[in-house]
């Protein structure tokens, strides 16, 4: 089963402020989502929002799993000390 991976306006604008170089690397770890969208190394995050995460170097990607729809909604990108304010 393959996930459809959609990017949040916001998370896009987030990506798109990123150094060249890592909005590859993100975008590929974004894109990997469509196939397994809890690869190793995911976390399910605390609380009632119902996120999970990936790393990707000093980034963190925030994105929702609808199992259901087969879809993956990703949320948020960020520096992991600034990602998780406002959650």
């Amino acid at each position: 089963m393959r996930y459809q991976v959609e990017i949040d306006s916001k998370a896009l604008k987030e990506i798109a402020a990123l150094p060249k170089r890592e909005q590859v690397k993100v975008m590929a770890r974004i894109e990997a989502l469509a196939d397994n969208p809890r690869p190793a190394g995911c976390v399910k995050l605390a609380g009632d929002s119902g996120a999970w995460r990936i790393r990707s170097g000093n980034f963190r990607i925030l994105y929702r799993i609808f199992d259901s729809r087969l879809i993956v909604e990703v949320v948020k990108v960020g520096h992991r000390r600034d990602v998780y304010r406002g959650m």
